[in-house]
């Protein structure tokens, strides 16, 4: 019992650690700033839409931020090829969003583009990090994923999987 909980704090210190998960956690805490600088602009000049969407924009940079060191936790946490893959997939996504959010801040007439570039620059070299990270994925370590997004190569969502042939009774336990 006690063991289980041993590993798992070895393994939160061994995520923190990570190169990919201290990136993460940069770009987290630039979009804090972004909020409380969007917060803080005299938008008194804007009209009631763009005031809005600056806001909304940065919430949206702030909970892709967010998004992204939870699912690094999550693809560490797992062996399986196939769920490492869908929290990467998920970690793409956000990153690109909050790309597509620092656009959003600059044409609703967001100030600080400064604070843009920062993070553009953080999502750039988390990018690289994250690349290379994916390649340590074992796509060999796999269920297969009857929905045919992330199986090895040759396997498609319809191969049959020997595991299947192997007999199993509930009465057995």
């Amino acid at each position: 019992m006690f063991n289980d909980a041993d590993n798992q704090d070895n393994m939160h210190e061994r995520i923190k650690k990570m190169p990919l998960f201290k990136k993460a956690e940069e770009i987290r805490h630039l979009s804090l700033k972004i909020i409380e600088s969007v917060a803080s602009e005299d938008t008194a000049h804007l009209d009631t839409f763009k005031r809005d969407s600056l806001k909304h924009h940065a919430q949206y940079i702030n909970s892709n931020a967010l998004i992204i060191p939870a699912k690094i936790s999550g693809a560490e946490a797992v062996e399986i090829y196939d769920l490492k893959m869908e929290n990467a997939a998920i970690i793409r996504k956000a990153a690109r969003e909050i790309m597509t959010d620092c656009t959003g801040l600059r044409i609703n007439g967001y100030k600080n583009t400064d604070y843009l570039q920062l993070l553009r620059d953080e999502i750039e070299e988390f990018r690289i990090l994250f690349a290379e990270w994916v390649k340590t994925f074992d796509p060999w370590n796999y269920t297969i994923d009857r929905w045919g997004l992330f199986n090895p190569p040759g396997v498609d969502y319809d191969t049959h999987d020997p595991d299947d042939d192997i007999p199993f009774s509930p009465d057995d336990f």
